[in-house]
């Protein structure tokens, strides 16, 4: 009974942290958008997951939201999707071998532990590519308060899977979006948001029955360029 009750204050104390220390921040973390990719461009004004994720803001009042990626060869344009701003952030790791490269899970793990080291990664947003987290942070404030944001600005990562198992890959984003958590907020909130987001797709994505279903077709058209609408 005395253990019960130690791991129960445990848990109020966690949960009182993360709940103070990500009250008052500028990025409310949501989790993942999607599951496997349905067309490419991949986040494009009228695309089945820009919508969504417009769609999310719009429930929390939001004028903006922002995703973020894995670099690949696209600018990351933000855009308007309806009432709300999409504000798109990749990174590039420097050491890795770009989106299309094989998951290190070894890697990702050392990032998740010990964070991301210093001038590991470059940014990229419209276009701009930023050698810091602060500068790339910056040009995402700017953006969502030229637009009319008030309050924290709802985040997702894309979280497509391009090849592989999409609920066991985290696909595209992922280990950005741990890295802005834990950046604004500390690794504890850094864990349960990343966790908690993980299971977003499954109660809310409304194609998630349609993507976990025809994952290997949809990433065989994506890898082959079957599914563009250039």
């Amino acid at each position: 009974m005395k253990w019960g009750i130690v791991i129960a204050v445990i848990f109020l104390i966690i949960g009182g942290y993360i709940y103070i220390s990500s009250a008052s921040g500028d990025i409310e973390p949501l989790g993942r958008l999607g599951l496997v990719k349905l067309a490419n461009p991949d986040m494009y004004p009228g695309h089945p997951h820009s919508e969504l994720l417009a769609k999310y803001a719009e429930e929390r009042g939001s004028k903006c939201a922002l995703v973020v990626h894995f670099a690949g060869s696209s600018n990351y344009r933000s855009y308007q999707e309806g009432d709300v701003y999409i504000i798109e952030l990749a990174f590039h790791d420097t050491q890795g071998n770009g989106a299309a490269g094989n998951v290190n899970y070894l890697d990702s793990l050392k990032v998740a532990l010990f964070g991301v080291p210093d001038g590991r990664y470059t940014y990229k947003s419209d276009g701009i590519v930023f050698n810091s987290y602060d500068d790339a942070m910056d040009h995402v404030y700017k953006l969502a308060k030229k637009h009319g944001q008030q309050g924290p600005i709802p985040m997702v990562w894309h979280g497509t899977a391009r090849s592989g198992n999409p609920i066991i890959t985290q696909g595209c984003g992922y280990p950005l979006y741990f890295d802005i958590v834990r950046r604004e907020y500390g690794i504890i909130p850094a864990y349960y948001y990343t966790l908690k987001g993980m299971l977003l797709p499954y109660f809310d994505d409304p194609y998630r029955n349609f993507e976990l279903s025809h994952a290997s077709e949809l990433q065989y058209y994506y890898t082959h360029g079957l599914i563009n609408y250039e």
